[in-house]
């Protein structure tokens, strides 16, 4: 049977993609010309920024000092699992080389980037995991020099607890800039940080469009949109908690869908009911960008089987994917389209946004039918070598040769003969060089 709908999106509102493309285009083309001065003035112009643009090791210790302890334990905890779960990773990354026949050994080798520019939104909320998400998990991967930025909070410049956080999690050097001008900075090496060889890390709609438009010379994490978030719920899951889940993801902004599936109805008509209530005792402006989200982008449905939720799930293809209902490992092992997976009532997508250890910048608007989310692999180069010695070159000369040939390449086919002419001994390649 068809899916029943008790909610349908009214749809993404339409958004001046253009203007924004031609401004971010404008900006990048003025700052790559003008340097730091046009950055700068970007910076005091929109982020009503007056004071120096490098945060000094002075300021940083000062800042620190003014975190309460507490908070700091806090986020090194945090820093902790996301760091444990990042070396994790890192060990699943391995060089490696194969004989393929006698004398054509070929092998890869994991490289770090040698540089990383994490962008850490700020703004209306203070995204301290995301410095965690982003440097820590390039500190963790190798990367010898990461630049961070992150724009500043009135005259403050960056809060403390985000000044602590970028620090702990191994920032080179922090710079209090936001938006196309903070990105701009580090693509382009300017206060004193070298040109990034990637860009990650979340932020508006500016931001990624600077991203995607530098993207080619640069590495990027990836094209991100607004969050999203879909609930698969059973009989067996609590209404109130579901509810509280949607809610809690929706805050993120009025352009930030949120989904519910489930095959029990009478839980679908008790969230319907129980969400206004819940964004109306939000404060502002989180209450206002729930409401809007919620209003114009949620969606409630009820499917007849659990295997139609997981079809909805897998078209949806969202960014978080939380699962509150029977039988997990069936979930875990069905499942396939999600940028992250948040198994059983007790693991609440807040968990994995702020402090449970697997990275949080995740692909959006359906990306992730074909990528993850961010992790110690973007900030690595797999790359390959070889080495032939005379006991493959005779057969690995006449097959190169013969295809070339076939491809009316004569001169990758004359670069083949000319080692069968010429042949001489090579040296054998080291054992694990």
């Amino acid at each position: 049977m068809p899916i029943t709908p008790l909610k349908s999106s009214a749809g993404q509102p339409p958004q001046a993609l253009a203007d924004i493309a031609d401004t971010v285009q404008i900006m990048l083309a003025r700052i790559r010309q003008g340097g730091a001065q046009v950055a700068l003035e970007y910076a005091h112009q929109l982020d009503g920024w007056q004071g120096e643009v490098a945060v000094s090791r002075a300021q940083i210790d000062a800042a620190v000092a003014r975190v309460p302890q507490a908070l700091k334990d806090d986020i090194t905890w945090a820093h902790d699992n996301i760091s444990r779960f990042a070396e994790a990773q890192r060990a699943t990354a391995q060089d490696m080389q194969v004989e393929l026949r006698p004398g054509l050994i070929a092998g890869q080798k994991q490289i770090p980037l040698g540089a990383a520019g994490c962008y850490v939104p700020g703004g209306r909320y203070t995204h301290i995991a995301s410095a965690l998400m982003s440097i820590g998990t390039a500190r963790v991967a190798g990367v010898k020099d990461i630049t961070a930025v992150s724009p500043p909070n009135g005259a403050a410049g960056i809060p403390d607890e985000m000044l602590f956080a970028m620090d702990l999690a191994g920032a080179s050097r922090i710079l209090t800039l936001g938006g196309v001008q903070g990105v701009a900075a580090m693509a382009y090496g300017l206060f004193g940080a070298p040109a990034a060889d990637i860009l990650v890390g979340p932020g508006n709609a500016y931001v990624a469009e600077a991203k995607r438009q530098l993207f080619g010379p640069i590495g990027i994490d990836m094209f991100a949109g607004p969050t999203d978030s879909l609930v698969l719920a059973d009989h067996t899951a609590d209404p109130e908690v579901v509810a509280v889940d949607l809610v809690g993801q929706a805050e993120h902004g009025a352009t930030s869908p949120v989904w519910l599936a489930t095959t029990h109805r009478p839980l679908a008509e008790a969230v319907l009911r129980i969400v206004p209530d819940l964004i109306a005792d939000l404060p502002e402006p989180n209450r206002s960008a729930a409401a809007t989200a919620w209003a114009d982008l949620a969606e409630v449905v009820v499917c007849d089987t659990r295997e139609e939720m997981a079809q909805y799930a897998d078209a949806k293809a969202p960014e978080h994917l939380h699962v509150q209902a029977d039988d997990l490992p069936w979930w875990r092992d069905r499942l396939f389209a999600y940028g992250s997976l948040f198994l059983g009532e007790q693991t609440t997508v807040a968990f994995g946004d702020k402090a449970a250890g697997p990275n949080h910048v995740l692909p959006t608007s359906g990306a992730a039918r074909y990528t993850g989310g961010l992790s110690v692999h973007k900030f690595l180069k797999t790359v390959t070598w070889q080495q032939v010695d005379d006991r493959a070159l005779p057969e690995l000369a006449r097959v190169s040769a013969a295809i070339s040939r076939e491809e009316r390449m004569e001169g990758h086919a004359r670069s083949a003969d000319i080692r069968l002419t010429r042949l001489s001994p090579t040296p054998k390649l080291a054992a694990n060089t």
